[in-house]
This record gives structure tokens, sequence and C-alpha cells, in this order.
């Protein structure tokens, strides 16, 4: 089998938060043919779409165009010796994440299998966890989704901390100010009041705040008895975060979005800093480089849980493999795979079940591609 054409897009995508107006998503989408037939897809958004876009299809095409697809680490290592001699980062590390999940897509459908059974098999029923709380809703809008939630029967809620409050800042971004950390305080309380005890509640500070503002929170929050303080500092320094660890007595949780090396999660381990590892396959390299950092995490002894988005790519990684976690359904890459794909698993009363179609399990529905491209700017 040979790879006879590889495609690569930016969509926008409309969708809409609970108690929002419709906003859009501009989302990168991979589309990977073969001489037999079968195509492998991969989507997620991303903070540089149109250089993703490019990157994929004028440098990385003309390069794998011809090789074998299902020797991924093969084409995994000639992408990073030909593109990238250095390390993995940035533009080359999201778009070459969606490359091998595209690939793995198309292992998976050739062998007739879904992908979770092809990395281990594991679990095939896993524990989620819903991220409504965008630091945009005031504390009654807070409230009124978290229960509308429960509703549901979701019982592990996770909501945004340390997000700016300027109008022009990304929902769940931005540099925080002293006056959103104060707020912070006030909305976990009030969500912790609303949804009582015996709700999992997590927050997630993206990797805006400071050591000094993310102490702050957590030593505020410590009486709502949080299960885990996730990216809690600037960059997910790794130094930074081992001294939280020891000042406070909330779970710290870190690894997802933004972190595209395996020598990120070897700091993490070896300066003590996190009490839960959290690989995002759409950024540490796609199910290979998933299936690594899963391993490192496993012989320290660490839990695994998912965190930064796009839940239907992840789930696989964590029902391949033995010490597998929660998925995270965050609202926006639920409700876009749930409303452009076919046959995507949705979350049902605290659990996911995985599909036993093969390759990912979903696709693009018919002329969706077409129809969301965006080609702005060219």
């Amino acid at each position: 089998m040979k790879i006879t054409k590889v495609d690569s897009r930016v969509l926008r995508l409309p969708f809409t938060y609970p108690l929002k107006s419709e906003t859009q998503a501009l989302a990168t989408i991979v589309t990977i043919d073969t001489d037999d037939g079968i195509s492998g897809h991969a989507m997620s958004v991303y903070a540089m779409p149109y250089a993703i876009r490019d990157f994929i299809n004028f440098e990385v095409k003309p390069l794998i165009e011809g090789m074998d697809p299902m020797r991924i680490e093969q084409i995994r290592s000639e992408v990073l010796w030909n593109l990238s001699t250095k390390a993995f980062t940035g533009v080359f590390s999201n778009a070459s994440s969606l490359l091998d999940i595209a690939l793995w897509d198309i292992k998976g459908k050739f062998s007739n299998q879904p992908i979770w059974k092809m990395l281990g098999g594991c679990n095939e029923v896993l524990p989620v966890y819903i991220t409504f709380g965008l630091g945009s809703y005031n504390i009654e809008e807070l409230v009124t989704v978290a229960k509308t939630l429960l509703d549901m029967g979701q019982t592990r809620l996770k909501m945004v901390v340390a997000a700016s409050s300027q109008p022009t800042m990304n929902e769940v971004m931005g540099r925080p100010t002293e006056d959103d950390i104060n707020i912070d305080i006030e909305r976990v309380g009030a969500v912790r009041d609303a949804i009582g005890d015996k709700v999992e509640l997590m927050i997630d500070a993206n990797k805006c705040a400071t050591l000094p503002q993310a102490l702050k929170l957590a030593k505020a929050l410590e009486q709502f008895d949080l299960t885990w303080f996730e990216d809690p500092v600037v960059q997910s320094d790794s130094r930074l975060m081992a001294q939280l660890r020891k000042d406070c007595n909330i779970p710290i949780a870190a690894g997802s979005t933004g972190t595209n090396d395996l020598i990120h999660y070897r700091e993490f381990i070896m300066n003590g800093s996190v009490d839960i590892l959290q690989p995002n396959v759409r950024d540490i390299g796609g199910y290979t480089g998933g299936m690594k950092a899963a391993g490192m995490a496993q012989a320290f002894n660490i839990p695994l849980n998912m965190g930064g988005n796009w839940p239907h790519i992840n789930m696989h990684l964590h029902a391949g493999v033995p010490n597998g976690g929660r998925i995270e359904f965050h609202w926006q890459g639920w409700k876009i795979i749930e409303q452009y794909f076919d046959g995507a698993p949705l979350p049902d009363n605290g659990q996911v079940v995985l599909p036993k179609t093969p390759g990912l399990g979903f696709n693009p529905k018919n002329g969706v591609i077409e129809e969301y491209t965006y080609n702005y700017p060219n």
C-alpha cells in the first residue's frame, strides 16, 4: 500500500456553547489517501491553523507521498530529519501529530480493527468528565450550565480559571489580573455550593497563571475538595509546578495541549512536578508519541488522565493502555465532532463506550470538508 495523496485544509465550523450565541472554530483537517482506496483523517483546532495547513501541503506532502502508510515510525523519522532536524516543536509538532493520527486511522481500517484495540485494547469503557466552565460565564451562568450537566448524568466537571477578563482574549486563556484571580475564587466556590460535595470538580489554568497567582488560587480553593489543578503555571514550567506542588494540597496535573515532546514528560517526572500526566495525541505526536508518554507514566506509577480537548481522538489511547484514565469532553471538541462527523461515540451517564468500527470509528459527514473549507488567507 502506498500514500497517493495528502491534503490539509482549514475548516470554519459553526457551533454553540450553552447560553452563548453561535461562534466558529477554525479547525485543521488532514486527509491521507492510499492506492488501496483507504483514507485516514485527523482534525483539531490549533492556534496557527493556516501555518499547519501550509506546512502539510507544501512541505510534508511531497516528502511522504509514495511511502507505505503502515510504516508509521519510518514516516515520522523521515519528516523529522528532513523538515525539523532539531526538535518536535510548534507547527511541526502539531502537523506531525495530525499526520500520525490519520496514518493510524488508515492502519485500523486496513486491519479492520478500531485503533484502541490495536494500541492494546485494555479498556472498552472509560470514565469521562465535562469541561464547561468558560471564563466568560458569570456566576449565574456557571451554576445553570453545571446543573444542566448534572441532569444529564454527568458527575465530573471541570472549569476554567486564570483566564483574562479582557474581551479580546480567548474564552479560556489570556493574561489574568489579580482581580481575575479573586473572581475565580468566588466562581469555584459558587459552583461547588451548587453541585454539592459528591460531584467531582477540577480546575484548569491553561498555563496562564504566575506562580503567586496559582498559589493564591490553590490555597483559597483547597477547601472545595478539587480533584486536580491542571496546567497551573505559565508554560507548564516544571520547576515552578514542583514548588507549587510542595506548597498546596490539590493534586497537580499537566502534559496536555502544548506539551509536544517526551522531554517535557521527563522533566515533569524528574522534577517531581505532577501527580497526574495528561498526554494529548494532537500535540505529543499522535498515537505513536502518546503510547510512549503513557509508558513513561506507567514506569513511574503516575496516573494518566486526558487533558486538552478533542476526546474522540484521545479516547483510543486511554482505551488501549492499561493505565488509561478519564476522557475530557470539552464542549468545543465534543460538539464539533458530534455535529460534523458520523459515528462518533458520546458521553452517557459519566462514561463513554469505545467504537467497534475500524480506525477512529468516525468519519466526516458527506460534503462537510468541501462545504466548510475556509481559504482565507491563501
